[in-house]
C-alpha cells in the first residue's frame, strides 16, 4: 500500500504497510540512513525525528500517524538555522565519540531550542532525557546546547 508522507518539505510516496514505523520507511524504503535504529522500543532516542516540529521516536510511530503532517530528519537540518547552529556547536564541543546516537541527540536538541531558545539546565536535561549516549557525553551535550542557544540569540 502506498502512502504519501511529507519528508523534509517534499511529498514522497512510501510503498509500505501503514503500520510500518517511520524509521523503517525512512531507512529501508527511502534509503535515508541518517536516522538510526537503537532499541526499537522508544527508549534510547537514536531514531528521533521531528513530526510537525516535535521530537518523536520514529521506531514506534507508524507512518499512518504521519500522513498530512511534516516529518523532518537529520538530513534536512543543515538547511535549518537552528539545526545548523546545533550541529556547529556539537562539532565545537567535540560531543561525538562513537557517533551512533548523535543524529537523535541533535534532533532532540534542535526541537528544544526551537521551542525554548534559552533553556535552563533542568529544561535541557528534561528535553534530552531518553536520549542515551553509550559514550557518556552528556556534559558536552549540555555545553553544545548552551553554545547553540547563545549563537542563535
Amino acid at each position: 500500500m502506498a502512502t504519501t508522507l511529507n519528508i523534509n518539505g517534499k511529498d514522497v510516496r512510501v510503498d509500505a504497510d501503514e503500520s510500518t514505523p517511520i524509521l523503517w520507511a525512512l531507512r529501508d524504503t527511502l534509503g535515508m540512513t541518517g536516522t538510526k535504529f537503537g532499541c526499537g522500543a522508544a527508549l534510547c532516542g537514536a531514531c528521533t525525528v521531528h513530526l510537525n516540529g516535535a521530537a518523536i521516536r520514529s521506531c514506534v510511530t507508524p507512518i499512518a500517524s504521519a500522513v498530512g503532517q511534516k516529518i523532518t530528519t537529520i538530513e534536512a537540518l543543515e538547511t535549518d538555522r537552528v539545526g545548523k547552529a546545533v550541529h556547529q556547536a556539537w562539532v565545537k564541543a567535540d560531543v561525538a565519540q562513537c557517533g551512533y546516537c548523535q543524529s537523535g541527540q541533535i534532533m532532540s536538541a534542535t526541537a528544544l531550542l526551537k521551542a525554548n531558545p534559552k533553556p535552563s539546565d533542568a529544561e535541557i536535561d528534561g528535553a534530552m532525557a531518553g536520549n542515551i549516549c553509550r559514550c557518556g557525553t552528556y556534559a558536552r551535550v549540555r555545553i553544545a546546547i548552551k553554545d547553540a542557544a547563545r549563537s542563535l540569540a
